[in-house]
């Protein structure tokens, strides 16, 4: 069955998606247009024009009216042979809609060119810089000021990046995507997905204080399509996935949610006085019981680990000391485990699901952290900076034999090891993160390695960190994701 798409005329007669209006910019001869299909949140552009270039512009663009800072990101494709080399797709980011406004653009040509171009004033010849990589499939334009960035990547790949540092285009813009043919007599299109229009935490942001909105997000992980599923002004941490694949679990202000699949509605789940959650909770893996970690009155607001049923009910207290941050649940039910800090050091421990005492697993000099079981009970992958950097190491189920898994330039949290036992997804910080810290609110890679090892190859490329994929959040059949991404646009709760 076709999908539905939603189409709007060539001169910003009503919204297309996320946009305010669209038009053709510059006296092209042929028309364009735009829609977008809600189903598979895709837009398709049509466009017509001369170029993007010199003094003046001819192009189809898709806009909405931004003040401020913001980071746009897509992954774009020209459809089609094509009629000339240079036919281009982008962002851009432009003080007016007259042909020969100045502006910024993030562009991919058809010939694989890939360059961030600028005309400083209105009437000024455009200048430009190339990048060294070429026939990019994701593009990000991101605003701090009049500094603006362009990042790109092939997919799968990591960001390279260049910068403009001085260019005022006024604090109210008109931001997009475009489309032009470089042939005023043909009109070519092109597919964007994953678009996404964040608007990021201001400079004085304080972090556990305040908070921006959140995505719920899904990804097919083989082909790195992404899709919202629900959008709040509030912040949502860490969904979880349940075995039967009808619903997510996350938790917000302290409280956890039970998100149905079918229905695309949040419900909060029963948790009697533990009402201060935080983004550390784990389902058995049959599906029928929930580990979290609330902020005990008792104990001082620190973090202690209970169990309930998953549908709500009084929690059980497991761990007799906190903090405890749990993160795992064996495959058999019988054990959890658990970060804790103890004297000082955060270690991993593993429990009885009754509770009982506790066993230390880990005794580096180092933060150990997001432990998690692999599917067959094995082995039990967690972080730990005992290398100097975030790495994700994994030891035997008693704690024996400890081995690095990843080493590299990143700080890398929270493996999660996908139901098949094949692949590992992992959250990687860029080195302006401390290696034992997981902000929120930060330019992440999501990355997938096979289990067995090897690169970690980038699948999303998100504006979040703490809170986007805390805890095992693959789907039943180890196709799919669910993560959170942020942004501070978020007015009002919306289901996509």
């Amino acid at each position: 069955m076709a999908s539905l798409c939603v189409s709007a005329s060539a001169q910003g007669q009503g919204s297309v998606g996320q946009f305010d209006g669209q038009t053709d910019v510059g006296k092209v001869k042929r028309p364009g247009s735009a829609s977008y299909d809600p189903a598979r949140q895709e837009y398709v552009i049509e466009g017509s024009g001369t170029n993007i270039w010199f003094d003046h512009d001819e192009f189809h663009f898709v806009w909405k009216r931004m003040k401020g800072d913001f980071i746009l990101r897509t992954n774009g494709e020209l459809l089609g042979k094509g009629v000339d080399p240079h036919r281009k797709l982008g962002w851009m980011v432009r003080s007016s809609l007259d042909s020969n406004a100045s502006h910024i653009n993030a562009v991919v040509h058809g010939d694989g060119l890939t360059s961030l171009q600028f005309r400083r004033t209105k009437g000024a010849m455009t200048e430009e810089k190339k990048s060294a990589l070429t026939g990019a499939d994701v593009v990000q334009l991101a605003r701090k000021g009049n500094t603006y960035t362009m990042s790109v990547a092939h997919n799968g790949e990591l960001f390279v990046t260049e910068q403009v540092t001085d260019l005022a285009l006024g604090d109210e813009v008109y931001v997009g995507l475009f489309v032009c043919s470089h042939n005023p007599n043909v009109s070519e299109k092109a597919r964007f997905h994953n678009v996404r229009i964040v608007v990021p935490a201001r400079d004085n942001f304080v972090p556990y204080r305040e908070y921006i909105g959140s995505n719920l997000e899904v990804m097919d992980v083989a082909t790195g399509h992404r899709k919202i599923l629900y959008q709040s002004p509030e912040s949502l941490q860490a969904p979880n996935w349940l075995p039967n694949n009808k619903a997510l679990i996350y938790n917000s202000n302290g409280r956890l949610y039970r998100f149905d699949l079918a229905k695309k509605t949040p419900t909060e789940i029963n948790t009697d006085f533990a009402t201060s959650n935080n983004n550390d909770h784990v389902l058995s893996f049959d599906g029928r019981m929930i580990g979290i970690s609330n902020h005990s009155k008792e104990d001082g607001g620190k973090s202690i680990v209970y169990t309930l049923p998953v549908g709500g009910g009084k929690p059980k207290r497991i761990t007799a000391v906190g903090h405890s941050y749990l993160h795992g649940w064996s495959p058999d039910g019988k054990s959890l485990i658990y970060t804790g800090e103890r004297n000082g050091e955060f270690d991993i421990y593993k429990i009885g699901a009754n509770g009982g005492s506790e066993t230390r697993l880990t005794e580096a000099k180092a933060l150990d952290d997001g432990s998690e079981y692999s599917p067959d009970g094995k082995y039990i992958y967690f972080n730990s900076t005992r290398s100097g950097t975030m790495q994700i190491w994994r030891m035997k189920a008693d704690g024996s034999d400890e081995e690095q898994v990843t080493n590299d330039e990143f700080n890398n949290w929270f493996p999660h090891v996908s139901p098949d036992g094949k692949w590992i997804v992992i959250l990687s910080f860029g080195n302006d993160v401390s290696p034992n810290d997981h902000p929120f609110y930060k330019h992440v890679y999501l990355r997938l390695m096979p289990v067995t090892g090897g690169t970690p190859k980038v699948i999303a490329y998100v504006y979040g960190g703490q809170g986007t994929i805390n805890t095992p959040s693959w789907s039943p059949d180890s196709k799919q994701i669910a993560f959170i991404s942020n942004t501070d646009s978020i007015e009002k709760a919306t289901v996509k």
